[in-house]
């Protein structure tokens, strides 16, 4: 069922100052958030780079006060960032303080230029793989100095310097600084899972605070001599200078903070959308960020840090997702938590000196250990990029930022280049006809092993090519234009299939990639020598018009339906009219007239009633197409009867074809459709036990395997439960709707684990809700006495499906739950 977005105007919030008044409470409780967990880390950064402690503090009040201010992304949170800490040690090592400052502030100017270049969006089109690859290899060098300072010791001026430093750190670590980081760990990780009623009213305090004050107050009262942070007076802090060095080096730092910087903060951005739109409804959203406004609040920012005295400052992840979820409105937030920065710099100096230095460092190498995520170790396996994943990391740990990320772009061009050029082509003989399958993309790079397979197959032999590609160069065209003459011309029988066997209507794609013949109509040529052979025969009327597709008869899905609907076929022209299924009036003695006119009387009572044309085209389509290939198959069914292998319950949707996404056939599937694919619970039916009868039937009697719940993108049954509103009239729909409050229910508790699409966050609260239900009705399929019993004799599994229209992608819902408590629907590729 297609969704439909309430109207805009519906829910549109007031503005000016009753509007600021509205958002003020929400907006201080989730700064202040905010900022108990930005003023530890800033700190802990600070102490990372080698920087002035107080530079921490200055990159964290300007990027909440003037990015939040300027920038485009409302509730996202900027200030210095784990992802810059091996960036900024090195200018600081190389350049000094002072210097490195003055870098920001150029790179600052490169972002403001940037922005007004609307280049924002192009920073995007970096790998995946590359950006986590670079956080990743970042992590690892903050985790490998820090973890120096937490044994006691002094973080050395690489990260292969501090491998190999580490066995003699190892052999003599100072046991005071190894306590209080030990405590900070151990805060750290058990501190969001403290039990009880007393532990959640003690995870309201963020964990990096609680951590950070629990280290000090241990040094303090056990009185340990340990190194503390030490804010020396506001009248000392050191500003930026003219850069002074090599010129190429200097440029090379600006462009790396720019890239860096800009590509974090952008990637934030769009993560802090996705969770803003799995969070709260349509009514409740600030706006989309704008990703060129936000480039240029960031470049703004750091040109005020920089001149300040601060670090250079990113879009942050940590400190948005908790304002986020602290219930931010709008940008206010950010700009009360750099406020509050300001007043504990100022006010709050003799308390920060307490810290301990171990309890920062401990702090940031938790951090560090967090930006290696094994989310996205999985994303890049399953898409087949761990290489590139892990070159960018080793070139990041080994030679640098900048270094790995032109490792990293070179690796995956190198490996786009050979998948590019990777073909496999065989040749095998069945039963007398030789099939030729070529898997991958056809290139000048591919043309000599394509013709000693090709001239492998007898003259006046039978031959089915099987072209299961997306790319075909002129070269290769012209090779298998010319083979493909040649045989034909010895007598030879041709069929050339694409991707899973479907016959092309008169050749293979072009050199472009676009569908047209290779034998130029010749007679015995293309597709009928394909059908002599005992091949699918393709349909004349159906491969007349590109976008249409057997399976889409019904689907007024482009114009060219409604000019043929129109218009009658001309004398001699195809039947159909050229498009699928189209009602235009068949041509007598065309093909398939006959079975047009057979079903609807008339070809005259067709075109009165369109929808018995489309009918009749579509029954003759399968009569003279399928029949002759399905009729063996079908008579062993009807004598032996149905076993199919699964109950597969999904939803009314007419865009959700079952047997095209599950390459299923007859017999394989025992379907239940109905609206939002819901499973009633038992007793709850109130006289509509249709589900109920086909899940017993399916277990007791046909003995499935297997149960597959399968949902869908915009799945209007979704949408209606969450605009619907009580005491709105009583419809057969709505009394349906009911069994699909549970889901509702439970995409709301805080009890349950929530669901998400594995690499990403659900696009909106239909998208979660779609997902959430799946496993609601997973739930209560096993409330069924039937799939219990068989559950508990372990002779029947469970599955969840989601289906996304859109991508034509299928995601399986995995066994467990991830890091995150989250149940995690895997998509499911070409190979699986």
């Amino acid at each position: 069922m297609t969704a439909t977005a309430p109207a805009p105007s519906a829910h549109r919030k007031p503005s000016g100052a009753g509007n600021f008044r509205k958002d003020l409470p929400a907006d201080l409780s989730a700064s202040t958030a905010v900022f108990l967990i930005a003023l530890p880390l800033s700190l802990g950064i600070a102490l990372a780079t080698g920087a002035p402690l107080q530079a921490g503090l200055v990159a964290a009040a300007a990027g909440g006060i003037v990015a939040g201010l300027l920038g485009g992304a409302p509730l996202q949170v900027s200030g210095p960032a784990a992802g810059l800490t091996v960036v900024t040690a090195e200018l600081i090592q190389r350049y000094g303080w002072r210097t490195t400052c003055a870098i920001t502030v150029l790179a600052g100017c490169c972002q403001l230029g940037l922005a007004f270049l609307r280049t924002a969006r192009s920073a995007l089109m970096v790998s995946p793989a590359i950006v986590h690859g670079m956080l990743a290899g970042i992590g690892v060098t903050i985790a490998l100095a820090q973890l120096h300072i937490v044994l006691g010791g002094t973080p050395q001026s690489s990260a292969v310097a501090n491998v190999l430093g580490l066995p003699a750190q190892l052999a003599d670590p100072h046991p005071a600084a190894l306590a209080v980081s030990a405590l900070t760990l151990c805060v750290l990780l058990g501190w969001n899972r403290l039990p009880g009623r007393a532990g959640r009213a003690l995870r309201k305090v963020p964990a990096a605070l609680a951590a950070v004050a629990s280290a000090t107050a241990f040094a303090a009262l056990a009185g340990l001599s340990l190194p503390r942070v030490d804010l020396p007076s506001w009248s000392s802090h050191a500003l930026p200078e003219l850069p002074e060095g090599p010129v190429l080096g200097l440029i090379a730092a600006v462009l790396t903070i720019t890239l860096v910087g800009s590509v974090e903060s952008l990637l934030s951005s769009v993560a802090t959308d996705k969770l803003i739109a799995s969070e709260r409804g349509t009514e409740d959203r600030p706006p989309r960020a704008d990703l060129d406004r936000e480039l240029r609040g960031q470049g703004a920012a750091n040109i005020v840090s920089g001149l300040l005295g601060g670090l250079p400052i990113t879009g942050v992840a940590v400190r948005s997702v908790a304002n986020v979820k602290s219930g931010a409105v709008s940008r206010k937030s950010a700009m009360f938590h750099g406020l509050w920065v300001v007043l504990a710099a100022g006010l709050l100096v003799p308390v920060l000196d307490l810290i301990p230095l171990a309890a920062l460092a401990a702090l940031v190498m938790f951090v560090g250990i967090q930006m290696v995520s094994i989310t996205h170790l999985r994303t890049v396996s399953r898409h087949r990029e761990i290489l590139v994943y892990a070159t960018t990391i080793a070139a990041v740990v080994l030679g640098g930022v900048l270094e790995g990320v032109a490792v990293g772009i070179a690796v995956a061009v190198a490996l786009a280049l050979r998948r590019l050029a990777r073909t496999r082509i065989t040749v095998a003989e069945v039963d007398g006809v030789h099939r030729v399958a070529v898997r991958g993309q056809l290139t000048f790079l591919a043309v000599p092993r394509l013709s000693r397979v090709l001239n492998q197959v007898p003259h006046g032999g039978r031959a089915v090519v099987e072209l299961d590609g997306s790319f075909m160069d002129h070269a290769a065209y012209e090779a298998l234009h010319d083979w493909q003459e040649s045989h034909l011309a010895h007598g030879g029988a041709l069929e050339l299939t694409g991707r899973g066997g479907a016959a092309f209507s008169g050749g293979p794609p072009g050199p472009s990639g676009d569908r047209g013949p290779l034998g130029d109509g010749q007679p015995g040529g293309g597709a009928r020598e394909g059908a002599a052979a005992g091949g699918h025969r393709a349909e004349a009327g159906r491969g007349a018009h590109q976008c249409c597709r057997p399976w889409t008869p019904w689907q007024n899905h482009c114009d060219h339906r409604a000019v043929q609907a129109a218009q009658p076929a001309p004398a001699g022209g195809e039947a159909g009219g050229g498009a699928a299924g189209a009602p235009a009036r068949p041509t007598p003695g065309a093909p398939g007239a006959a079975d047009a006119a057979g079903a609807c009387g008339t070809p005259a009572a067709a075109s009165r009633r369109p929808g018995a044309g489309q009918l009749a085209s579509g029954i003759g389509a399968f009569q003279r197409d399928t029949a002759p290939h399905v009729r063996e198959e079908l008579a062993r069914l009807a004598r032996e009867g149905q076993r199919p292998s699964q109950l597969f319950l999904t939803c009314a949707d007419s865009r959700l074809v079952t047997s095209m996404i599950t390459a299923s056939g007859p017999g394989d599937l025992f379907t239940v459709r109905n609206v939002g694919n819901l499973v009633p619970l038992p007793g709850a039916e109130s006289g509509d036990d249709s589900v109920a009868a086909a899940i017993e039937y399916a277990v007791d009697v046909l003995k499935v395997a297997s149960i597959t719940v399968c949902g869908h993108s915009g799945c209007g049954a979704m949408q209606a439960l969450l605009t619907s509103r009580p005491g709105a009239p009583t419809t057969p729909l709505s009394r349906w709707l009911r069994h699909g409050l549970p889901s509702l229910e439970r995409m709301g508790s805080r009890h349950h684990a929530w669901a998400r699409i594995s690499g990403r966050l659900p696009a909106d609260a239909v998208e979660q809700l779609c997902l959430t239900n799946v496993v609601q009705q997973l739930e209560h399929l096993r409330a069924h006495e039937s799939v219990a019993r068989r559950l508990a004799e372990g002779t029947l599994e469970l599955h969840g499906m989601y289906f996304h229209v859109g991508e034509a992608q299928a995601y399986l819902l995995s066994a467990g739950e991830d890091f995150f408590d989250c149940r995690v629907f895997d998509s499911v590729g070409q190979n699986a």
